[in-house]
């Protein structure tokens, strides 16, 4: 039988984006150094879903060399990563108060984007019927791209 195990994201800042996702109420599940490759492993998952949907955070180490590491772009052709939220107003006012940008806010009550720290899409969706509309977000237009 095949199952969903995780979708991978390669991160500049892993614990920036460890942060991101903490926010969002995920949390790390596991973490692997992998020396001989250079990298490191993280998994985060939302409480009780470890083995069953997980994010695994790919962080390539810096060149030993010295030189720059490896850019990854804006990451507009992965798509995004949603997730189901239980206020989705909430969930948007504290990325807000964090520091995380807005780009597409929740004026219907029901979805919104943000981006993590490389700027990966992620959507929020409301969990259930979508919620009443709402300043300051039904007011709120779109900040860049999603």
């Amino acid at each position: 039988m095949t199952r969903f195990l995780h979708s991978m994201l390669r991160v500049s800042d892993p614990e920036a984006t460890i942060a991101f996702f903490n926010l969002l109420g995920l949390e790390e599940v596991s973490r692997k150094d992998v020396p001989a490759g250079r990298f490191t492993l993280i998994f985060m998952a939302a409480p009780g879903q470890a083995g069953v949907a997980e994010v695994e955070l790919t962080y390539n180490w810096p060149p030993e060399d010295g030189s720059a590491p490896e850019s990854y772009g804006k990451g507009r052709n992965f798509g995004h990563l949603a997730f189901a939220v239980p206020d989705i107003y909430a969930a948007c006012a504290r990325l807000a108060d964090a520091g995380v940008t807005v780009n597409r806010p929740p004026r219907d009550g029901r979805m919104a984007f943000v981006k993590s720290p490389d700027g990966i899409s992620i959507e929020l969706l409301q969990d259930e019927e979508a919620l009443p509309s709402q300043e300051p977000w039904a007011s709120m237009p779109t900040q860049g791209d999603w």
